[in-house]
C-alpha cells in the first residue's frame, strides 16, 4: 500500500530533491513525500480509496499535477511526472560539465573575395560549464583557446593568420572567453553573456546556444550536446588587415562568424582513456 512515483526531466534525468504532495477531493493535504536520489517516491502511507490529486514541486522547476486513484488496496502508482524547467527552458542537469575537444569543434568562417567562405577551425581549446542548481540563469561558461591551432588547411595561409596581422600569436597566445550570465530565448534556446579576449582586446559578446540533450555514451559517463553561435568584427579586436583586389573587393572579409559544436561531460574532468 501507499504512493509511488518517477520524477523525471524532459531528458529523462531523475530529479532528486523534488516534492510530492498529495490531497484529496475537498484541497486538504493528506501525505507529502520527498523523492530519493533517483527521483523514486516511494511512502507507505495508508490512503483511503478515492481519486486524489499529486502535485508536484522542485527548486528551478515548474510545478506539476497528476491525477491519481487509491484503490482498495491502498495503492495509488503515479508512473512518471516530467517536469520542465521554470519558464519552460531546459539545460542539463545541474553540476559540472567538462567540454571534450576530441568530440567537439570551434570553427570561424569568413568571407572571401567577396563570393565564398573560408572555414578556419582551432584544435587545440579547454573549456568548463557549471549548470547552476537553482537559478539556471546564474550557470557558468569558461574557455581557452590555443590562438596558434588554427587551422584553415592551408599551411601559407595558417602562418599569415598566425602573424601580427592577424591573431599575433606571439604575443597573444591564448582567446579566452568567460560568460556573464544567460537569458533564456526559447524551450531550450539561450543566450550567453559574456566577455571574449581577442588579440590583446576584451570585448563583450553574446552567444546564440542551442542545447541539443543529454545521454550516455560508451565509456559509461554522461554527455550533454550545443550548438552556438556568434558574430565577431575584426576590427572590434584590432584586425584591421586587410588587401583590397580589383574592383575594390576585398580580399577577406570584416564580419567571421564563430560556429561552436560542443560535447561536453558531467563532472570537473574528462575521463581517463
Amino acid at each position: 500500500m501507499g504512493l509511488t512515483a518517477k520524477i523525471r526531466t524532459r531528458d529523462g534525468w531523475a530529479v532528486s530533491h523534488a516534492v510530492v504532495t498529495v490531497t484529496d477531493t475537498t484541497g486538504s493535504q493528506v501525505l507529502r513525500a520527498e523523492a530519493d536520489g533517483d527521483g523514486a517516491v516511494r511512502d507507505t502511507t495508508a490512503l483511503a480509496p478515492g481519486a486524489y490529486t499529486v502535485i508536484v514541486t522542485a527548486v528551478g522547476y515548474a510545478p506539476a499535477a497528476a491525477s491519481a486513484i487509491v484503490t482498495a488496496s491502498g495503492r495509488a502508482e503515479v508512473g512518471t511526472v516530467t517536469l520542465a524547467r521554470q519558464g519552460g527552458t531546459e539545460l542539463p542537469p545541474p553540476g559540472p560539465w567538462t567540454v571534450d575537444p576530441a568530440h567537439s569543434g570551434v570553427a570561424a568562417v569568413a568571407q572571401h573575395l567577396g563570393i565564398s567562405s573560408v572555414r578556419g577551425r582551432f584544435t587545440e581549446f579547454t573549456a568548463s560549464i557549471e549548470v547552476a542548481p537553482d537559478d539556471v540563469t546564474k550557470s557558468r561558461v569558461e574557455a581557452v583557446i590555443r590562438a596558434a591551432s588554427i587551422d584553415t588547411g592551408n599551411a601559407v595561409r595558417d602562418t599569415h593568420l598566425r602573424s601580427a596581422d592577424f591573431l599575433d600569436v606571439e604575443r597573444f597566445p591564448e582567446i579566452t572567453y568567460r560568460s556573464t550570465g544567460l537569458t533564456a530565448a526559447g524551450s531550450d534556446r539561450w543566450t550567453v553573456h559574456g566577455e571574449l579576449e581577442l588579440h590583446g582586446v576584451v570585448r563583450p559578446v553574446d552567444l546564440d546556444l542551442a542545447y541539443l540533450g543529454t545521454g550516455a555514451d560508451p565509456w559509461g559517463g554522461t554527455r550533454a550536446a550545443f550548438r552556438a553561435t556568434a558574430q565577431l568584427r575584426r576590427e572590434d579586436f584590432a584586425m584591421d588587415y586587410n588587401q583590397v583586389v580589383q574592383a575594390g573587393i576585398a580580399a577577406i572579409g570584416t564580419t567571421l562568424k564563430v560556429e561552436l559544436d560542443i560535447q561536453a561531460v558531467q563532472g570537473e574532468s574528462l575521463p581517463q582513456a
